[in-house]
């Protein structure tokens, strides 16, 4: 019994020499506090040492930070010439809600900007895509001309604004008034580039589509499909023939179509309070309930949203009734998401 007991004390006293002597104890207790609360693994090999951290529902700059404390804290540890970070994080569920229309001038990049920002207001964390690769707007409606993306490794770092709605738009990537000549692929990878950028905890984008049903269009489709699809039209049956066709691309590309929008939807004289539709009225209405599809609302037809659309001052953002009307179609458009299962 004594010569069992001396090898097992032997042999418990060389295993915890060895504990108080392995090498990644001594950089696990290095580490900052919030790197040892999400550390998954660490290990120490020829001079690398190398650390794998749980960086589930950290932001871009968070990430950032903390891969930059934790090589600061090992970088003068015996042993180490070299230190790697592996930020381990869920993936982000994210939806995305195509906003498109059959034809330009229906104000379907004022509706997206808001629809963006009135579902902020309500609680979710939206980002938004200027889809419209040749004609871009959406800078000039957020207010943030002029404001170039950094990029992050090999992605762009959309740009943020005071409405909390980070945006990446090929307005900030070229001359203010340039025209782009591109083809159908540049069109493309364009895309591409605004939609893989890193969104950081984005958990629905807002992707406002260019007019038409073209190469962005299919490209969106093909690569990217949408969770959900907001059709703008006006009231006049010149514009509900296009949304058609925009509607019938989403059907055939298997994306829901979640309801339609009437835009610029009555008038109402500033001056003596009369209400006219220089465009009609209730078209859009009439032509979802032909087509089996929700009635999202109206947007009227105001002096106040264009001057502060020009302004970069969204609607959405205040108060008033384009406001309302703005924070009445994001509820229908969340409800919607979390109906399909969830906020993204």
């Amino acid at each position: 019994m004594t010569h069992k007991n001396s090898v097992s004390r032997g042999f418990f006293l060389a295993r915890g020499a060895r504990i108080m002597s392995d090498p990644t104890e001594t950089l696990r207790t290095a580490l900052p506090p919030l790197a040892q609360s999400r550390l998954q693994s660490l290990r120490l090999a020829d001079g690398r040492a190398v650390v794998v951290l749980d960086a589930g529902g950290l932001d871009a700059l968070e990430r950032e930070r903390l891969e930059a404390a934790v090589k600061e804290a090992l970088a003068g540890q015996p042993g180490v010439a070299e230190v790697r970070v592996a930020l381990m994080a869920d993936k982000v569920r994210r939806a995305i809600i195509a906003v498109g229309s059959g034809k330009g001038g229906v104000g379907k990049s004022t509706v997206s900007a808001n629809l963006a920002i009135a579902l902020a207001r309500a609680g979710r964390k939206v980002g938004l895509v200027d889809a419209d690769i040749y004609g871009p707007s959406q800078p000039r409606l957020l207010g943030s001309e002029g404001v170039k993306p950094q990029a992050r490794g090999d992605k762009l770092v959309p740009v943020p604004n005071q409405w909390g709605v980070p945006l990446l738009s090929m307005g900030q990537l070229i001359e203010p008034g340039k025209a782009i000549a591109w083809r159908g692929p540049m069109a493309g990878n364009a895309l591409g580039q605004l939609i893989d950028a890193d969104w950081g905890d984005a958990e629905v984008l807002v992707v406002d589509l260019p007019p038409g049903t073209g190469d962005v269009q299919l490209t969106m489709l093909q690569r990217y499909k949408p969770t959900g699809a907001v059709i703008v039209s006006t009231p006049q049956d010149l514009a509900l023939i296009d949304a058609r066709r925009a509607i019938q691309l989403f059907e055939v590309g298997e994306v829901p179509v979640i309801g339609m929008v009437e835009n610029m939807a009555g008038y109402q004289c500033p001056h003596c309070g009369e209400l006219s539709d220089p465009f009609g009225q209730g078209g859009a209405e009439a032509a979802a309930g032909e087509m089996g599809l929700a009635f999202l609302g109206r947007v009227p037809l105001e002096l106040a949203i264009r001057k502060a659309s020009d302004a970069g001052t969204p609607p959405a953002a205040g108060e008033g009734a384009a406001a309302d009307a703005f924070a009445a179609l994001a509820r229908r458009v969340g409800t919607w998401l979390d109906n399909r299962g969830g906020r993204g």
